[in-house]
């Protein structure tokens, strides 16, 4: 009966052995709320949508860091793609 405890905790450390050498991948997009006209930067490694589904992608290429992500955004409030 202990065998399954200790199963799972061997299981458990092997995933996780496994998970922290691969390296991570972040990944953003820029959407527009339709209602605000407010941009956002979004993680694409959060499993979930934003919600409401009101919004469109503005960015749809992936940026590779969250820097980038916001020199794309000040250049879209400065040009007037998004409001403040």
């Amino acid at each position: 009966m202990r065998r399954l405890p200790v199963l799972a905790a061997v299981a458990a450390i092997a995933v996780s052995a496994l998970a922290a050498t691969s390296p991570a991948k972040a990944s953003f997009h820029l959407i527009r709320w339709q209602d605000s006209g407010f941009c956002q930067i979004w993680d694409q490694s959060i499993p979930t949508v934003p919600y409401p589904g009101n919004y469109t992608v503005v960015i749809g290429s992936e940026v590779p860091t969250f820097g980038d992500a916001l020199v794309l955004k000040d250049g879209l409030l400065q040009n007037g793609t998004c409001s403040f």
